[in-house]
């Protein structure tokens, strides 16, 4: 039996939560590049996200539009964090139940013990619709950053809304 949620698992929790959502189903992608040539036709900003560990072992999933550009030499600063590097893809599996290409904030309910800080782009909240992966990257589910803060609080993690610009 598989210990992580579905897309199927994750498609019934954000109806019993009432979060109002569509999903697309394109080509899998596996970068914000692949990402950009499948994604013109739906209707939200695109976002990407990054599984990342500090020099403490805190876990932390960042959350952005997709032409951001990251600098990890900066983040700490931004967000309240030590150095920061890309979390290995056995952790990523293991915490949050995805493969690389695959990271989404859906998948936060898959780490039932809240060992990720979520950081939330400040510029992306103020968007009217956002696209995210439903767990899987060969579709895009789109819904309103207020149900994705409310998701969010549903699976009891930290919430950080900062400026990554």
């Amino acid at each position: 039996m598989n210990p992580h949620a579905t897309r199927d698992d994750l498609m019934r929790l954000l109806e019993d939560l009432g979060i109002e959502h569509e999903t697309h189903e394109h080509e899998p992608v596996f970068t914000v590049e692949e990402g950009n040539g499948v994604w013109d036709d739906i209707p939200a900003r695109h976002c990407k996200n990054l599984f990342l560990k500090d020099a403490k072992k805190q876990l932390w999933l960042v959350t952005c539009p997709s032409d951001r550009d990251i600098d990890l030499k900066t983040l700490p600063g931004k967000i309240g964090s030590k150095r920061l590097s890309f979390g290995k893809p056995d952790l990523l599996l293991e915490v949050l139940g995805v493969t690389p290409g695959s990271v989404t904030p859906f998948s936060l309910m898959n780490d039932r013990e809240a060992r990720v800080t979520v950081v939330l782009d400040a510029e992306m909240m103020t968007e009217p619709r956002c696209g995210y992966h439903p767990l899987d990257n060969a579709a895009t589910t789109v819904i309103a950053p207020k149900d994705l803060r409310r998701f969010i609080a549903h699976t009891g993690h930290e919430v950080v809304e900062a400026d990554l610009r």
